[in-house]
């Protein structure tokens, strides 16, 4: 990159950054940076008065006149009224990690780029690839959707880049060609902005352009994504013995097959514990294994990794019944795998499942039919958010005998009121269905802008009522 004026592939052009959060924040200073001319849009007035000096800032959704690039927020849709206008002017729309490559791309030593995407485990397997990494000796970092921009990481000079992408951001980005990326699953998520699966699946997809594609092929949608690939290599990961070219587990081990690393791991020492734990440990070490990582690192980096919060965390106890935050599970594919964690973490115990939110178009019944499946462990469910009624409906078509309670606090209300929490009734409401021995598990299956600023402030506000509660069973009583 080089400084105002300079003559970077953005120097001198006029540039809107469409959003002032954290990704278009940092898209701006690398921007600024690169001697670009940066305007910038936002819903929020507040944003806009605190932009850097030399920055222009616009009403929401306006493009100045003389706009070359618009850098966009990854939530905007293909079908936003600012792109149809940007397209009906020529003006290209892209995303920051796009901007990011750009960038990269002009220095005199491009960062490597592993990246990793799917509907469930992104970054989970983001955070043990970036671990492996480290522990090979690489300057890693771990970005993208993880809550680091990469144009950040760009910027710092990093060489190895551990980056997730979400299908909104792989559609904004299409320049971008990583060294290796995997596909770890396709379910239904986020249908409404993408049209469909097919759309959904395409944008996926994107993540296996570069030199070495990576799937979990126990999934059959990102089996077939792999198979179409246009990568040099393909590989595959998978739960069952692998054959070659795939990495999988024989005898309780973590094998790699496809580069000749051999044993990796014990299955057993993976944290998570379960299939998807091992599925996205397998994916990071395909990955560090494609980048020329050795086997030992590999095996150090995941014998002592620890995933971070709101992932199958339990966050208390109380009279007997275990509290399990997994607010990171916001469609039915993940609640699906914490749900059918519950009886390896706990043998014979039932769930208690606390559902609900935004369900971004995904159909109700999805849920209904997840409550079914996993009957003969469910001993409840308690249903929050917005879309809290088609839930309740397909649950009584599809488990009619199922014990369910509906929270309705925090109805109607935005998040500019604050609204009122409702996990301490959710929480209440589950723990009375449960008993000693069971789990409460959190894995609401949807998304939490609802009644939430995030999964995170969903999780902790879980964990702070779990807190709560188990003030008066102190002494060892019911609540």
């Amino acid at each position: 990159m080089t400084g105002p004026g300079g003559t970077g592939p953005f120097g001198g052009r006029a540039v809107l950054v469409a959003g002032a959060g954290i990704s278009g924040l940092a898209a701006v200073d690398a921007l600024v940076a690169g001697g670009a001319l940066v305007t910038v849009s936002d819903d929020d007035p507040t944003k806009l008065a605190a932009l850097p000096d030399g920055v222009g800032g616009c009403a929401s959704d306006e493009i100045p006149a003389g706009t070359e690039v618009i850098v966009t927020s990854p939530g905007r849709r293909p079908d936003h009224a600012l792109v149809a206008a940007a397209a009906a002017r020529g003006i290209e729309v892209i995303g920051e990690p796009e901007l990011a490559w750009r960038l990269g791309a002009e220095g005199d030593r491009p960062p490597v780029w592993l990246v990793v995407t799917g509907t469930n485990g992104k970054t989970t397997t983001t955070e043990m690839l970036a671990a492996i990494l480290r522990s090979a000796g690489e300057d890693a970092v771990a970005c993208g959707n993880i809550g680091y921009p990469v144009v950040s990481a760009v910027a710092a000079g990093h060489a190895v880049l551990a980056v997730e992408l979400s299908s909104f951001q792989l559609h904004w980005s299409p320049s971008v060609r990583p060294a290796a990326g995997v596909v770890l699953n396709v379910a239904e998520d986020h249908l409404d902005w993408h049209g469909g699966m097919d759309g959904y699946a395409a944008a996926k997809a994107r993540a296996l352009l570069g030199d070495v594609a990576v799937a979990g092929v126990d999934d059959p949608v990102a089996a077939r994504l792999l198979e179409a690939a246009p990568a040099p290599r393909r590989i595959g990961v998978t739960l069952a013995e692998p054959g070659p070219d795939q990495l999988g587990v024989r005898d309780g081990m973590l094998v790699d097959r496809a580069f000749g690393g051999g044993e990796l791991l014990g299955a057993a020492a993976v944290v998570p514990a379960g299939p998807p734990g091992v599925t996205d440990a397998l994916a990071a070490a395909a990955l560090a294994r494609a980048h020329g990582v050795p086997a030992p690192a590999i095996r150090d980096a995941l014998a002592g990794f620890t995933p971070g919060p709101h992932r199958s965390a339990p966050v208390g106890r109380v009279a007997g019944v275990t509290f399990v935050d997994d607010s990171k599970a916001t469609n039915p594919h993940a609640a699906d795998a914490a749900l059918a964690a519950v009886p390896a973490r706990v043998p014979g115990a039932r769930a208690v499942w606390i559902v609900g939110g935004l369900l971004k178009g995904v159909s109700a019944d999805t849920l209904g039919e997840l409550a079914r499946r996993h009957h003969a462990h469910l001993a409840g469910v308690v249903v929050i958010g917005t879309d809290r009624a088609p839930i309740v409906d397909a649950l009584a078509r599809h488990a009619p005998d199922l014990p369910v309670g509906e929270v309705t606090t925090g109805d109607h209300e935005g998040m500019q009121q604050t609204p009122q929490d409702p996990m301490p009734e959710a929480v209440r409401r589950a723990a009375e269905l449960a008993g000693p021995g069971d789990v409460v598990l959190l894995a609401p299956a949807a998304a939490s802008m609802d009644q939430f600023r995030d999964y995170a402030h969903r999780g902790d506000a879980f964990a702070a009522a779990v807190h709560d509660l188990s003030a008066p069973a102190a002494s060892g009583a019911r609540p």
